[in-house]
């Protein structure tokens, strides 16, 4: 058997995807909610509960317990893990873990025994930490501005990016930066934990920690100096995606019957995984991907950056660039609204399709119900615009289609600069189950909409890389075999409404403008292009 193992450490959950070459059947698809099977570790929404509602931490031991768990469940429940050829793996993008010393496999003991004495910083800061803007603004003076910053980079300094994140605790805990000696990302640390011994951080995740060069896709010299001291030796070396990082620690053969010598790819970030489970890895459509935030994602033909600054570029795990634009005010702003409108989730959907018109009679949400990073807006207001019923949230239809035109109209505003109109929307995520929420997308983008016929793209996208290095199968026969979108009708837009929401981005432009005076780039403006780029596979 050809097995291929795909791991995804998300946000909320560990997931597990095998994906059987001979068959073309995926033959493992398993989770462990950190919420309800980890309960221990505090992490109820996959983060630490702090007073300040800026701070996002969670617990590194919560991921690694995780592991465990889910390679015994499913051992017990009877899959073989020596089937097995090959595995790489997943992790949500930004988060660091600091280790006292290299990572090596101890034969004694569980991962989080084995861990736990590693730690030199007990928690973990995540994406959704929005703390360190003082960190931003000093790394971007140091480098003369953020044009330096995005021009290296591909982005602006990040307030979620690692590069901030670091910064601040060398300036919060000096000792005990000084007592670290490796700085991990999600995805390095899972790689890590598998092979045993210290994993290098690959292209695709390492271009989001403000410290990638991406035209040398080396550690850019003058970031690090300005980020904090010592950070080269601290940092693992990077390397393409498709780089073997070394084989399976000992400790998942004897515990869970892994085959010796089973090699481990380079793990990746979750979005640029989620680009190839989507097969979506070469130009031509874009990714929706609708969970806790949600994000707009798509191969590059050239590598442009966004002149406004809220939008990334990162590495292709399948070769090149890709773009990515991360909403922070995802899911968890729809149910907000949802719930306060007192609807299910299939009441919320009927709403919008047949008891609302496209442009919603005038009526506009602005959808921030916590601070946002695109475009950034720290004092966040859930503000509804609209006649006297609406503003009163009584009119429930209106409200449910107003959050998600407002999601999708933002989503198109601060796309543009890709100078790409998609053609197909590729749909993925939690949210993307919701017939009425999809219709909306394909029109405010004039685009087809598909869903992916598999839930977790991400974890699939990482058995997909995985096959496609250990067993020699090019992109489009492992796309047709796995990453087929659903057996249904494409939702086609409704061509009437093309002007309607010509009209109202314009007006959702100036509405964000006059409430939160955001950086908005208009048509005309150019984007910029990276300087001589190495081609990152």
């Amino acid at each position: 058997m050809r097995h291929f193992l795909g791991l995804d450490s998300s946000t909320q959950s560990l997931s597990a995807i095998v994906i059987d070459l001979d068959s073309g059947a995926i033959v493992l698809d398993t989770s462990i909610n950190y919420g309800d099977a980890l309960q221990g570790h505090n992490c109820p929404n996959g983060f630490l509960d702090n007073a300040d509602s800026l701070i996002r931490h969670a617990d590194p031991l919560m991921w690694v317990a995780a592991l465990d768990r889910l390679l015994a469940d499913c051992r017990d429940g009877g899959f073989d893990w020596s089937s097995v050829a090959a595995i790489s793996g997943s992790g949500q993008q930004h988060g660091t873990v600091y280790l006292n010393k290299r990572y090596a496999a101890s034969a004694a003991g569980s991962l989080v025994e084995q861990v736990t004495s590693l730690l030199s910083r007990s928690t973990s800061p995540i994406w959704m930490d929005s703390s360190t803007s003082a960190e931003c603004a000093e790394i971007a003076a140091a480098v003369g501005g953020d044009e330096y910053v995005v021009a290296a980079t591909g982005s602006r300094m990040i307030e979620r990016f690692s590069g901030s994140q670091i910064r601040k605790f060398s300036k919060e805990s000096p000792d005990a930066y000084a007592n670290t000696a490796r700085i991990h990302l999600v995805s390095s640390f899972l790689a890590s934990v598998l092979i045993g011994a210290d994993a290098p951080i690959d292209f695709g995740d390492g271009a989001g920690m403000n410290l990638l060069n991406l035209a040398s896709g080396a550690w850019d010299a003058k970031m690090l100096a300005a980020t904090a001291p010592g950070l080269l030796d601290k940092l693992p070396p990077t390397v393409p995606s498709s780089t073997q990082v070394g084989e399976i620690a000992g400790y998942f053969c004897e515990q869970y019957g892994f085959r010796s010598g089973t090699p481990v790819l380079a793990c990746s970030g979750d979005n640029p995984c989620s680009l190839v489970g989507m097969a979506a890895s070469t130009p031509g459509s874009a990714v929706v991907s609708l969970g806790t935030s949600d994000t707009f994602f798509a191969a590059m033909r050239e590598p442009k950056t966004d002149p406004s600054g809220c939008g990334h570029v990162f590495g292709n795990p399948a070769g090149g660039f890709m773009s990515l634009i991360c909403f922070k005010n995802g899911s968890l702003t729809r149910e907000h609204v949802a719930n306060k409108l007192g609807l299910s989730w299939d009441a919320f959907s009927d709403a919008i399709l047949h008891d609302t018109v496209p442009g919603n009679n005038g009526n506009l949400m602005l959808p921030y119900l916590e601070s946002e990073i695109t475009p950034v807006i720290l004092d966040p207001e859930l503000k509804l615009i609209g006649s006297d019923a609406f503003t009163g949230w009584q009119d429930k239809a209106a409200c449910a289609r107003a959050v998600v035109e407002a999601q999708a109209i933002s989503m198109r505003l601060h796309s543009a600069w890709i100078d790409e109109t998609p053609t197909t929307l590729l749909a993925t995520g939690g949210a993307a189950r919701n017939r009425g929420l999809l219709q909306v997308f394909a029109d405010v983008f004039g685009a087809c909409v598909q869903r992916s016929a598999v839930a977790n793209s991400v974890a699939l996208g990482a058995a997909l890389r995985a096959a496609h290095a250990c067993a020699d199968v090019e992109w489009p026969e492992l796309f047709t075999t796995f990453a087929a979108h659903a057996d249904e009708a494409e939702i086609e837009p409704d061509p009437a409404s093309a002007t309607v929401y010509d009209e109202m981005t314009e007006r959702f432009a100036t509405e964000l403008k006059t409430t939160f005076s955001v950086r908005i780039r208009l048509a005309g403006q150019e984007s910029n292009f990276i300087t001589s780029p190495q081609v990152l596979a």
